[in-house]
């Protein structure tokens, strides 16, 4: 897999296109006008990567009002993210799944850890015109600080 270098801040972002926990697609061109959150994780079944998607999910008012639209990434399945959503108790939040090809998306933002078979635990947010506005990459057994990353939204 050809692994990019980590995207930069006034980078363009790719399209991408990826199937969520309910088997529905979400494409990143058809978030017009809005300002992105790609939420990468590990793994779905850790205590870092469900506390990750729970602070996502307990924020989405939040989200939405700063224009946000905020997913979950990782290189788990379409069952698996179902599974872990229900157990979770996330119904608004799309979790999304970079399964096949395995890592891809998270390869080509430069995230994805050949060595480990998943992505780094990074937040990627992406400006109204899909450049990248702002990345931090997280140590893998720790939680993102939610309250940074509105921070950083309401500063845009």
């Amino acid at each position: 897999m050809d692994q990019q270098p980590i995207v930069r801040p006034g980078q363009p972002a790719r399209n991408l296109s990826l199937k969520d926990q309910d088997n529905t697609t979400w494409d990143l061109y058809e978030q017009q006008d809005r300002r992105v959150l790609l939420s990468f994780h590990p793994l779905a079944w850790t205590d870092y990567c469900a506390a990750q998607m729970q602070s996502l999910e307990e924020h989405r008012k939040t989200f939405k009002e700063l224009n946000t639209v905020a997913v979950g990434i990782s290189v788990d399945s379409i069952p698996c993210k179902r599974a872990w959503a229900k157990q979770l108790g996330i119904e608004g939040t799309r979790l999304l799944c970079d399964f096949w090809p395995h890592g891809k998306v998270a390869a080509a933002f430069g995230i994805f850890r050949e060595e480990n078979g998943f992505s780094e635990r990074a937040n990627i947010l992406l400006d109204e015109h899909r450049d990248v506005a702002w990345v931090k990459v997280y140590p893998v057994h720790s939680v993102p600080d939610i309250q940074e990353v509105i921070g950083v939204l309401k500063k845009r």
